[in-house]
């Protein structure tokens, strides 16, 4: 059965449902980033203490003594104590079901919180086929402490499956950043799963605006979600699971007829390999950058417009720009900007719908267009597919063959390759045995404001965590990250507060601590980007004040 998510426009009082796919925005309930230690690498000893509900929206009533086993192995066997289940109704997304095509219009829906309320909520992610970790806490250290916290997993007994909360303790050695009891799930094909997460929803009343929405599948289920009230004196905004889900980066904007071709000659190839990526330790190294307009409209900027951008760029000393496809002129006009200017670029290659080969006609857009471009010296490194493994446009072992492809077809380049996931991808065995004899790097998309256990003071001690991570998958590959950031604006995410004071106290944590392994999302805020997300932060991420860039 399918899952779509409904999202109510502001103005109009309705919106279409669609299938979750690469935006630029970040979902209330997009895929998870999650991370798997072992006890025994990580050196930390776990103690479980398990307290089942009796439905899904229930939060138990923890009785005064439970015995607590003490076990150093990840996935102990849980001790069920007894206790009262108090039932309450909750703002989680409204499922409705669609058994046939046709247009369906759902009534809006108000639900009103007297107090805070922690309740055991669904979320979902879609994954390809394979074995992945999913759930669990993320949290990061800065010295040898004992974290203890709630996190959501089910419970199937007699044919029944139970979403439950458990307390778990992480006593560590030392500083580092944990996922804390994740659990193993197997699908045979693409598919959504459903995860259990800890949500915390401040008093408030909330509102599930009329939706109504064509259906061109059949058994499709809807998920209308609630708006979410701002944060007040004494509340926070709703509290998302504990993990991050990513910033996308391209808009949908028309594209050009043809693509003005450049010498097509190749003039002093790099080396390849992954050792010269990268810029000065303490500096910022790039920075994303699109040719769109910054308008609610979007469209496309012109050739002195972009030349403006990437000569602000320069002055402030940020060396390399990432542009994500070759939509707006990209490779001329970027290009010819950063020749001018001094900057080199990481190219992308953008898919963004399923057919992960070079027959697709988006990516042969762009491959044709980069091979007449050829502007190889200006190239640090090309990343095929943004997320594209992610979103399910893409096999692992279908990517890998693109990539090769792509090296085959970019002949005269000798440059590193890559792509741009998120850690726990890459974490995937199915993925890392497929990519890890393509790629040259290993690139991550990171973003510390999504783990809402992470302040803007410990953004870069997250994103470096990501980074050491990821540059441990592949043998003799080392990894970057390829886009992170921290929004100026927004709702409160748990720990993760937006605001400009904020943004430049994680911007500058980021550039400490691996800001020249770095790519800093973004230059610029955008006003065509969604604001009707959890965190309300999409618009927002655009740090150029922060890096003194003066646009």
């Amino acid at each position: 059965m399918k899952a779509t998510f409904a999202v109510a426009a502001a103005l109009a009082g309705a919106a279409s449902a669609g299938s979750i796919h690469h935006r630029h925005a970040h979902d209330a309930f997009r895929a998870l980033e999650k991370k798997n230690y072992d006890n025994g690498t990580c050196g930390c000893t776990t103690i479980y203490s398990t307290y089942y509900g009796e439905a899904t929206l229930s939060f138990p009533e923890v009785p005064a003594t439970t015995a607590i086993p003490t076990t150093s192995t990840s996935t102990p066997a849980p001790v069920t104590a007894t206790s009262t289940a108090v039932v309450v109704v909750v703002p989680t997304p409204v499922a409705q079901t669609c058994s046939t095509t046709g247009v369906y219009t759902f009534p809006a829906t108000t639900i009103t919180l007297t107090e805070s309320t922690t309740v055991c909520a669904p979320s979902t992610t879609a994954v390809p086929s394979g074995t992945h970790t999913v759930g669990g806490v993320t949290t990061v250290v800065t010295t040898a402490t004992t974290v203890t916290c709630p996190y959501a997993t089910v419970s199937t007994s007699e044919g029944v499956t139970t979403s439950i909360v458990a307390t778990t303790t992480y006593v560590c050695p030392s500083a580092g950043t944990y996922t804390i009891a994740p659990t193993t799930t197997t699908v045979d094909k693409s598919t959504t799963i459903t995860v259990p997460v800890v949500t915390t929803y401040p008093a408030g009343t909330y509102t599930q605006p009329e939706v109504v929405t064509t259906i061109t599948e059949t058994s499709t289920v809807v998920y209308c979600p609630f708006d979410i009230p701002g944060p007040t004196a004494s509340t926070t905004a709703v509290q998302v699971p504990t993990t991050y889900p990513v910033v996308s980066a391209t808009p949908v904007v028309p594209k050009p007829s043809s693509y003005p071709t450049a010498s097509s000659s190749a003039t002093k190839p790099k080396p390849t390999g992954s050792g010269g990526l990268g810029g000065a330790a303490g500096h910022p190294w790039g920075i994303s950058y699109t040719p769109y307009e910054t308008s609610e409209s979007g469209g496309c900027k012109s050739a002195s417009e972009v030349e403006k951008d990437i000569a602000a760029i320069a002055a402030a000393g940020v060396t390399t720009i990432r542009v994500y496809s070759t939509d707006c002129d990209t490779l001329p006009n970027v290009g010819s900007a950063c020749a001018k200017h001094g900057l080199k670029m990481v190219l992308g290659i953008f898919i963004d719908a399923p057919g992960c080969d070079a027959n697709n006609p988006s990516v042969n857009e762009q491959i044709s267009a980069i091979k007449s471009w050829a502007q190889w010296d200006l190239v640090d490194l090309i990343s095929v597919g943004n997320e594209a493994v992610f979103h399910g446009y893409c096999q692992p072992s279908e990517l890998a063959s693109l990539i090769t492809k792509c090296k085959g077809e970019f002949s005269d380049y000798s440059g590193p390759f890559t792509t741009a996931e998120t850690v726990n991808i890459w974490q995937q065995s199915d993925f890392s045995s497929a990519l890890c004899g393509v790629v040259d790097v290993a690139g991550a998309n990171a973003h510390a404001f999504f783990n809402t256990e992470t302040d803007a003071s410990q953004a870069g001690q997250f994103v470096k965590g990501q980074l050491d991570i990821v540059s441990d998958i592949c043998k003799g590959v080392s990894g970057i990250i390829l886009e992170t950031g921290w929004p100026s604006a927004g709702n409160t995410m748990g720990l993760a507060v937006p605001g400009e004071a904020q943004q430049k106290e994680a911007i500058e944590s980021i550039i400490k601590e691996c800001g020249d392994k770095a790519i800093l999302f973004s230059l610029t805020s955008d006003q065509w980007k969604s604001g009707d997300t959890a965190c309300a932060c999409e618009r927002d991420f655009g740090c150029a004040k922060v890096l003194g860039i003066n646009i």
